[in-house]
């Protein structure tokens, strides 16, 4: 597993944790920023499956 790989994961995991957190204390400012962390970081992770 390669340093972008990773980065890409830890993105997306944290956007989640943003997003679930966003969702238990009704904040859908943060709710949508965890949604728009967690492409951003399945989009690393497609993007890094192309090149290999």
């Amino acid at each position: 597993m390669d340093s972008d790989k990773i980065k890409g994961k830890a993105k997306e995991l944290a956007g989640k944790a943003k997003e679930t957190l966003g969702d238990a204390i009704d904040n859908h400012e943060m709710e949508a920023e965890g949604k728009a962390q967690q492409a951003a970081g399945n989009a690393k992770d497609a993007v890094r499956s192309v090149t290999d």
